[in-house]
């Protein structure tokens, strides 16, 4: 019998370490090949850590709770054979993935500056590589990274909140970040739980805590509205042909594919289209520059049974077919709402759908997730009476119609550019082709 080391895989860019959550299986237990056997957190998203080898589990390194950096032992199985751990051993050497190397970090992160200082943190101050990479880049110095507010797990701070820390960092000198906070930079930083005015209960109430999912939820979509000045535009647009074309080829579809053919393949395509069109929609900002994304990554807002948000990344969503995006987002929204969803499925993003729809919603107005500069929210597709132009003149004729409803950061998408994207949306929806083939 050999010792096997159960190590914590590499999960993605900048996810460095992760939570116990709780070990689906018990010291003592055996174990087979690609089962599942304890799910964990990250900043990011949920999941489960299956093991790469068939054996027993001898000795649990990481309880409950406890933190585990990728690649360190979180367990210890009992497996056929003899020798060493080799097979840990290759597991290993994915972690330094989750590390970018210069040129990466260059091309994801351009400086603002063309230099940088090295600067060094003390050991009380935990930052994984990445983010200490982007410090040093910046020049942001130990007594600036205590000011700010980290969403990670233990308050430990991400990729996201040191980018929209420089954003936001501006032409003050580093000296007066602390002691001259203005009241708005303040709220960024002061965490959710932080009471607005007095609070009181009455008989009966009842006090709910907020799970960990819930806590990031809150506090990236606070950072969200503080840090982009959102503008929301509207459309309504018919989509009568898109709904013929669906019902013409679903059951097919269904049948050839064991895949569902729901619209969201339909919406996603369009969306695609639009951003190809205007790929000033596909940027971020870091600083006073933009960055101009070279991938379509198309994020999917998909509320879980628990009543929690995620948004899976459909990635290369411009060089899917329809029949791929089908299946593309059928998978992402299964292992969603079965929490089977790997950190860097939630990762990546460059422009987010929200069918609030599916909820009988006619619209809404969706907060802009960060680091993205705008999302477009579906509403429900109902019919109604609408005038139509016809050769012989106007009628009356029952159609499907749906609102859109397109938020954009004001601070690099002006009305022009967020309402004719939008409308383009709408005119490839509108204009869907019935003969289009799947």
């Amino acid at each position: 019998m050999a010792e096997y080391k159960l190590l914590l895989p590499s999960m993605g860019e900048g996810v460095m370490e992760a939570t116990i959550i709780t070990w689906l299986f018990n010291e003592g237990d055996n174990v087979k090949e690609d089962d599942s056997v304890v799910e964990i957190a990250t900043d990011k998203v949920d999941s489960d850590v299956p093991t790469p080898v068939s054996g027993k589990i001898v000795k649990i390194l990481k309880q409950k709770d406890e933190v585990a950096k990728v690649g360190e032992a979180i367990a210890i199985l009992e497996i056929e054979g003899e020798g060493g751990n080799t097979a840990s051993e290759e597991v290993t050497t994915e972690a330094p993935a989750a590390t970018p190397d210069t040129e990466t970090l260059k091309t994801i992160e351009e400086p603002l500056q063309a230099t940088h200082s090295n600067v060094e943190f003390s050991g009380d101050l935990y930052l994984s590589p990445l983010v200490k990479s982007i410090a040093q880049q910046e020049n942001i110095s130990e007594s600036e990274l205590k000011t700010i507010k980290g969403s990670g797990l233990e308050g430990r701070i991400t990729k996201e909140d040191i980018l929209a820390y420089v954003s936001n960092r501006g032409n003050q000198p580093v000296q007066q970040a602390a002691p001259a906070q203005t009241a708005a930079s303040a709220a960024v930083k002061a965490p959710v739980s932080a009471p607005v005015a007095t609070i009181s209960t009455a008989a009966g109430d009842e006090i709910i805590p907020m799970d960990r999912m819930r806590k990031i939820i809150a506090e990236n979509m606070v950072k969200a509205k503080q840090i982009a000045p959102h503008v929301t535009s509207f459309i309504e647009t018919d989509v009568t042909n898109v709904v013929k074309w669906r019902n013409k080829h679903k059951d097919i579809f269904e049948k050839r594919e064991g895949e569902k053919l729901t619209f969201m393949p339909i919406f996603v395509k369009a969306v695609v289209k639009a951003i190809q069109d205007f790929p000033m929609i596909n940027v971020s900002i870091n600083g006073e520059n933009i960055i101009k994304k070279k991938n379509i990554n198309i994020g999917m807002a998909t509320a879980l049974p628990d009543g929690n948000l995620i948004v899976p990344v459909i990635k290369n969503a411009d060089q899917l077919s329809l029949s791929g995006l089908a299946k593309a987002i059928n998978d992402l929204a299964y292992r969603a709402r079965n929490k089977k969803l790997r950190p860097e499925d939630t990762q990546g993003a460059t422009y987010t759908i929200s069918n609030v729809g599916s909820f009988g919603n006619l619209m809404g107005t969706p907060i802009i997730p960060q680091p993205q500069v705008a999302i477009l929210a579906i509403g429900a597709i109902v019919k109604k009476p609408a005038v139509l132009e016809t050769k012989d003149g106007d009628v009356i004729a029952i159609r499907q119609l749906m609102f859109m409803s397109h938020s954009y950061d004001h601070r690099v998408v002006d009305g022009s550019l967020g309402g004719m994207m939008l409308k383009h949306v709408h005119d490839y929806l509108q204009n869907w082709d019935l003969n289009t083939e799947i």
